[in-house]
């Protein structure tokens, strides 16, 4: 191989690997951000006092339990849930007493925030 082959063989290289960890960077720094609204989700039931009424590995009323609801319900199902949970109940025809209270008032990143806690409850 020639001196020019050579060199453009090695900034190829290099280019893969600057993309790879760009890629890496972006991936962590997507995690970090789903992690810390997971977090603040967490934050959200607690100051919610959704424990009162549903439970999270044991913790809280145990008519409620919320374990594994990210494996049976999409963001819009458990979306649909705070804000119209009249409408959910019917739809997914669940008869709890007393009836889940709706949460149209909560600031629109606590919501998203309690919906990437939500769907984080995975078995």
């Amino acid at each position: 191989m020639g001196g020019r082959q050579t060199i453009m063989a090695n900034m190829a290289r290099i280019r893969r690997a600057v993309l790879g960890t760009g890629a890496l960077v972006f991936a962590a720094a997507v995690a970090f951000g789903q992690d810390a609204k997971v977090e603040r989700g967490k934050a959200v039931y607690a100051e919610q006092k959704c424990k009162l009424c549903h439970s999270i590995a044991g913790e809280g009323n145990a008519k409620g339990p919320l374990d594994g609801v990210g494996s049976k319900l999409s963001a819009a199902d458990i979306k649909q849930w705070l804000v119209a949970p009249k409408e959910a109940a019917e739809k997914h025809k669940a008869e709890r007493k007393p009836p889940m209270k709706a949460y149209p008032s909560l600031p629109a990143a606590d919501l998203e925030a309690v919906i990437a806690y939500m769907l984080s409850l995975k078995k």
